[in-house]
């Protein structure tokens, strides 16, 4: 039997292995945020040629401008630096003909140096102009064609780059992702490859022969193999592009049919393994098949029409026996925010681009979220409608995270029993017969799951297979049995008629408080340099702060961390935040300039491997932030975790909740 989507025992992101569909082996991606990618890049810290981990650190400066004429001779150039100190490399920042080029206008550019032999990676260009890389118009005609072409030719330089261990280009994996390593201008389809360059030396001194093969040998080696369309298969580039288009119409089809999500028929949906996120083989893989009752059929602009499952708005529920499937399919849904290369088995299994899946997450800050609706009257008298923590309990992490969700735009939420917080999902009659309420703080999500959906326009997806309370509120039922989905919603609907005996303890889910975060708590500098770093798929370094990521489950790598980081770090910059606007405008001024300017609008900020990010990993990392203050909206009262607002805890060291 195919293994369940990865997760560790306690329901967190596993590593997963290597990618299909081109890229190098140890390098993995997601992608697709409406018609862009966003994530990206190798599992966890890479290490450079001497063992040393890559921070991923940001200076402060912007990439060099590559205004002027290039210049020629880097052959002798780097001649004259054989055995200089390894310093001198600076000298070569800026841009070059790449050897050979002739009158083909093919560039080589230096855009930041090496510090010494164990210092992270420079960061280096190679630029093809459009006459030389002949890409047919209509392979870039569009925002979704071009990052999808961009995606397949940095797979294809990491594929030619292969086990040069001084070339760091970032390839992608499963998903396509809108990545910092590579961009299809839109003004004539000319092509930029940005790569890490370990500069070769020997001791602390320049080897500049081993850097005259790398940079007038290798890197032009790539430029010919990797990026021009006369030496790639056409065919599959074409299928490649074509797949990624259907993926992002299927997904902008959703809205205007009234489902959350799709599942096409044949899809396969387990993985390789925990480690692995290639799809599964074997003859206990079971594809997709959608119950009568779901199946939908929609016209795509390169497969046609295609029927699977369409998954209404609403309350959905999954439900089965242990190992049946189900988490397989809500996994399946909460990727369906990216689009997926060919042959990754779930390129036609999308979802809402606004789908955010929740999590308990003990341990975690909260800084005055409203969670009334949820935990109310705590033993210690902390005001729940502006609520502070520092050590949220599962349950109290929980409400708070679906309450910022909300308020970050979500459309549709995805909870699995198994990593929920119990107490916050169910409380059934024997309980409420046995503890009143009056001595019960939590109000469970059964009772205000539809009043999101009502009066808030909040799906929800949730694998259920504990509580037979959840069928009562449900709109539909999915019954998962060997991988084999049908649809028990009438089934459901007799055994609900059957009173249980539970009374509902709330009738509402009230309206969503915006809060304005105070930029001054969102700096970026530590001891003078401006630290952002990203930690593997589960931290990331954004000054003083660590940021803890690891329960937010739809980062597709490392290399969205970065992107998260560069994000967080635009919005302050650019003024978004500015203490004034609430972070809903500022996510929004965000994700204008991310549709506008996409990858450059990040590499302004700094020259790296990322990947850009949805706004709702970008949220979700402002408000892990644990220097964070923010203020509510329509509030002139400053605050921070301790001063104005009331913060619950016990004993100061113990979880809210």
């Amino acid at each position: 039997m195919p293994r369940e989507q990865g997760r560790d025992p306690g329901g967190h992101r596993s590593r997963r292995g290597p990618g299909t569909g081109g890229g190098s082996g140890d390098r993995r991606d997601r992608g697709g945020r409406r018609d862009r990618g966003g994530r990206g890049g190798p599992r966890g810290e890479t290490r450079g040629p001497h063992g040393h981990h890559e921070a991923h650190e940001t200076h402060g400066e912007r990439p060099p401008r590559t205004g002027g004429a290039p210049r020629g001779e880097l052959q002798e150039q780097l001649a004259r630096l054989e055995g200089a100190p390894y310093g001198r490399y600076k000298g070569l920042v800026g841009t070059w003909e790449l050897p050979g080029a002739g009158t083909t206008g093919e560039t080589f550019q230096l855009v930041r140096g090496q510090a010494d032999p164990f210092a992270p990676p420079a960061r280096a260009a190679v630029r093809v102009p459009a006459e030389r890389a002949g890409f047919p118009p209509e392979l870039w005609s569009t925002p979704v064609r071009r990052r999808a072409l961009a995606g397949f030719l940095a797979r294809r330089a990491a594929e030619v780059a292969g086990g040069e261990r001084s070339l760091r280009i970032d390839g992608g994996g499963q998903e396509v992702l809108e990545r910092g390593s590579c961009q299809v201008s839109a003004d004539d389809g000319g092509v930029t490859l940005r790569f890490g360059l370990a500069l070769p030396g020997r001791g602390r001194r320049i080897d500049a022969r081993a850097a005259e093969r790398l940079m007038c040998r290798s890197v032009p080696e790539i430029a010919s193999r990797a990026l021009r369309y006369a030496s790639l298969d056409a065919g599959a580039l074409r299928r490649f592009v074509e797949t990624v288009e259907d993926s992002v119409a299927l997904r902008d089809a959703l809205p205007g049919l009234g489902l959350v999500a799709f599942v096409a028929d044949g899809s396969v949906l387990p993985r390789g393994s925990g480690v692995d996120d290639r799809p599964a083989t074997g003859e206990g893989v079971v594809p997709f098949s959608s119950p009568e009752g779901l199946r939908t059929t929609v016209e795509l602009p390169n497969a046609g029409a295609v029927s699977g499952m369409g998954l209404r708005e609403g309350v959905s529920l999954i439900v089965g026996g242990g190992f049946h499937g189900k988490s397989t399919l809500l996994r399946a849904l909460e990727t369906g925010i990216w689009d997926h290369v060919p042959g990754d088995g779930r390129e036609l299994a999308v979802s809402r681009p606004e789908t955010v899946k929740l999590r308990a997450e003990d341990g975690r800050r909260v800084e005055r979220v409203d969670v009334h609706a949820f935990v109310g009257h705590l033993p210690d008298g902390s005001d729940t409608t502006d609520f502070s923590t520092g050590n949220a309990s599962g349950s109290t992490s929980q409400a708070a995270s679906l309450c910022e969700a909300v308020e970050a735009g979500a459309r549709v939420l995805l909870i699995d029993e198994d990593t929920a917080a119990t107490n916050l999902m169910i409380r059934d009659a024997r309980m409420q017969s046995l503890v009143a309420k009056e001595r019960e703080p939590l109000t469970p999500l059964v009772d205000s799951v539809r009043s999101l959906h009502r009066d808030h326009g909040v799906s929800t997806v949730l694998v259920m297979g504990g509580s037979g309370d959840y069928l009562e509120v449900a709109d539909r039922v999915l019954m998962m049995d060997a991988y084999r989905p049908s649809d028990v919603t009438e089934r459901a609907r007799e055994v609900a008629s059957v009173p249980a005996g539970r009374h509902a303890e709330a009738e509402s889910f009230p309206p969503v408080v915006h809060r304005v975060p105070d930029p001054s708590s969102l700096e970026s500098e530590s001891r003078g340099r401006t630290r952002i770093r990203s930690r593997g798929e589960d931290a990331l370094t954004f000054g003083e702060h660590e940021v803890d990521l690891r329960s937010v489950e739809q980062i597709a790598d490392s290399r969205q961390v970065a992107g998260i980081g560069l994000a967080l770090e635009l919005m302050v910059r650019r003024g978004y935040v500015d203490g004034t606007r609430t972070l809903a405008e500022a996510l929004d001024l965000l994700d204008a300039d991310l549709e506008d300017a996409g990858a450059e609008a990040l590499l302004a900020v700094r020259d790296e491997d990322f990947a850009v990010p949805r706004r709702f990993e970008t949220a979700a990392a402002l408000n892990r932030v644990r220097g964070l203050r923010v203020t509510r909206a329509g509030s002139r009262t400053p605050a921070s975790t301790g001063s104005t607002a009331r913060t619950a805890s016990t004993g100061g060291t113990g979880s809210t909740g």
